[in-house]
């Protein structure tokens, strides 16, 4: 009887018990890898301080804003009115002019 050659593959049976291993070890990894470099990750603490500064900016920016129009708001109230606010208003909304105003006219920026 004559038989013919097969080369003997490696049985997987003996990697068996490294499978949850192998598993686990690629599960650390990969959350390893998100906890440094992820949105909210170790190595971007230097990006978070730049836009909360950023925003600190912009807050105060924006508190200063509040604050004036409601000092002008507080001014063209009813029980409070102040004359040179109402004419200043008025005169923006109706386009005139006092004679003694100088009146500088732009071109309009060209619409985007």
């Amino acid at each position: 009887m004559i038989t013919a050659f097969r080369p003997q593959l490696p049985s997987l049976a003996g990697f068996r018990p490294y499978v949850p291993t192998a598993l686990f070890a690629a599960f650390i990894f990969y959350f390893g890898v998100h906890a440094l470099t992820g949105d909210r990750g170790l190595l971007t603490g230097e990006r978070r301080e730049e836009t909360l500064t950023a925003r600190a900016e912009e807050l105060k920016r924006l508190t200063a804003e509040r604050a004036d129009l409601e000092a002008r708001v507080r001014l063209l109230s009813d029980r409070s009115l102040s004359r040179d606010l109402l004419e200043e208003r008025a005169r923006i909304l109706l386009g005139f002019a006092d004679p003694r105003d100088y009146v500088i006219r732009l071109d309009a920026p060209p619409a985007s």
